[in-house]
C-alpha cells in the first residue's frame, strides 16, 4: 500500500514515528513533509499529499499541523479527496466508515506521538461500510 504524508513545522516528530510505524509495517510512504520546527505554510503539503490521493498516486494520505484544521482545508479543495481531521483512533474508524475518507488529518497540538500512531493505524486497518453511507458520499464532490 502506498501512502503519501505530509507535515507543517507542528508534526516532524509526529511524522517521523508514523513513517517509522508504516515502514516496519511494509507500507511505501511519499514524503512530502518538513523536517524541522521552521514556521512554513501547511498548504504547501496538503496540495502533494492530495494531488497524490486524487490521482491514484497513493492509496491514502496522512497530514499533520497543529490544529489540524488548516491543512485538512487545503487538501478538501482537491475533487476525490474527503480529508478528516481526527483526534482519537474512534473518529478515525468512523471517518473510514461512514465517510469513506482517504486521507486523516492528525492535530499534533492535541494529540500525543501514540494517539497519532493508534489514529493512523486505526484509520488504515478500518474499511468503509457503504450501504446507506455511500448514498451520502456520493454528494459531497462538488462537480
Amino acid at each position: 500500500m502506498k501512502i503519501s504524508i505530509g507535515n507543517d513545522h507542528a508534526g516532524p516528530e509526529y511524522k517521523k514515528a508514523i513513517v517509522k510505524m508504516l515502514e516496519a509495517k511494509g507500507y511505501e510512504v511519499t514524503n512530502y513533509g518538513t523536517d524541522t520546527e521552521d514556521s512554513v505554510d501547511y498548504p504547501d503539503f496538503a496540495h502533494p499529499v492530495a494531488t497524490d490521493v486524487a490521482e491514484g498516486k497513493a492509496d491514502y494520505g496522512i497530514l499533520i499541523c497543529g490544529s489540524g484544521n488548516g491543512i485538512s482545508m487545503s487538501a478538501n479543495k482537491h475533487q476525490n479527496v474527503r480529508a478528516g481531521l481526527c483526534w482519537i483512533k474512534e473518529i478515525a474508524a468512523l471517518t473510514r466508515q461512514h465517510n469513506d475518507a482517504n486521507i486523516v488529518s492528525i492535530p499534533a497540538r492535541y494529540t500525543s506521538i501514540q494517539q497519532a500512531l493508534e489514529i493512523v493505524d486505526t484509520f488504515l486497518n478500518t474499511e468503509f461500510e457503504g450501504g446507506r453511507h455511500q448514498n451520502r458520499v456520493n454528494k459531497i464532490a462538488c462537480s
